[in-house]
């Protein structure tokens, strides 16, 4: 996606100015002018011979993304508390003039919410080193992808997203395997990562769903009936969860469904985050003849079946 001024907007003299900020939430629809603004930019074409440069030098942009330093266009850019366009602002970039600021980025969370600016969408925000601490929308850095090329992505965002796909829900449940510099996120009931996220299973199972940090607990998965309902095995779809919410702390589990092994149904493989190890993804048997009983399998209600 080649992020560019549209002509026709840039014929009529219209700067981008006249599409809404990002910061306010502009979910999956290009923002319509009068739209109440969380940063500005120039005239039209100081806009667009910012965003047009883009396409002129990849070069630059792969040498950007290797020191995991990127430019950025248009003015006044919010920088949020956590990786959510409606979290409180931390600060701000390009406050008196366009692409004036270079950002640094340690790693990038896929929120599933898009946010759109002119003809530029994305749904990742980056977690900003410099030259403010905090996230901001990938929408406000000058490069032609969606996400931020050769830094991490982690995790999910703070707010459920009702509907989104199974296949959302495992990517983000693979971020975590190599997440803490090439390996496993740790497991800890106590520590969060990153995103925000607790480092256990139902955190971890939390993030891959996309609901609100740190995470819902075990027994919150399996009996809040706006999260989950109960299904029967052979229902079992990817992204399902299969969860023994008895007993304590310490022998409570929740894993992420992911496909089975053969037609018979002996096994599966599915994501967990387990002690003693971390993120893993493996063949399990948990819930199954033969297997740990205490398992029973569920839906998250996100899915819409």
């Amino acid at each position: 996606m080649l992020r560019r001024v549209l002509p026709a907007v840039a014929a009529a003299g219209i700067g981008v100015a006249g599409f809404a900020g990002f910061a306010h939430g502009s979910d999956g629809t290009a923002a319509t002018a009068g739209t109440t603004l969380s940063r500005d930019t120039t005239a039209a074409s100081s806009a667009g011979s910012v965003r047009t440069a883009r396409a002129a030098d990849a070069g630059s942009v792969r040498q950007a993304a290797a020191a995991a330093d990127f430019p950025t266009w248009g003015t006044r850019w919010g920088v949020h508390a956590t990786a959510d366009v409606d979290s409180p602002s931390v600060g701000m970039i390009n406050k008196t003039a366009p692409g004036q600021d270079r950002i640094t980025a340690d790693y990038q969370v896929d929120t599933g919410r898009k946010v759109c600016e002119g003809n530029a969408c994305s749904t990742f925000m980056a977690h900003l080193t410099g030259p403010v601490t905090g996230f901001l929308s990938v929408v406000a850095v000058d490069i032609p992808q969606d996400r931020l090329p050769g830094v991490p992505v982690q995790g999910g965002g703070g707010h459920p997203q009702p509907g989104g796909s199974r296949q959302e829900a495992l990517n983000r449940a693979a971020t975590w395997l190599t997440a803490d510099n090439g390996a496993q996120v740790p497991y800890s009931q106590a520590k969060v990562w990153k995103d925000g996220y607790r480092q256990d299973c139902s955190g971890y199972a939390s993030m891959a769903l996309g609901l609100p940090t740190p995470g819902t607990n075990t027994v919150g998965l399996a009996t809040n009936r706006s999260l989950t309902r109960p299904i029967s095995l052979g229902e079992l779809k990817p992204g399902d969860l299969l969860i023994d919410a008895a007993g304590d702390n310490n022998n409570r589990h929740v894993v992420i469904f992911e496909k089975w092994n053969n037609d018979a149904h002996s096994s599966y493989t599915a994501y967990e985050q387990r002690g003693d190890h971390g993120t893993d993804h493996r063949t399990l048997t948990y819930g199954l003849p033969g297997g740990d009983a205490e398992f029973t399998p569920y839906r998250p209600v996100k899915f819409g079946d």
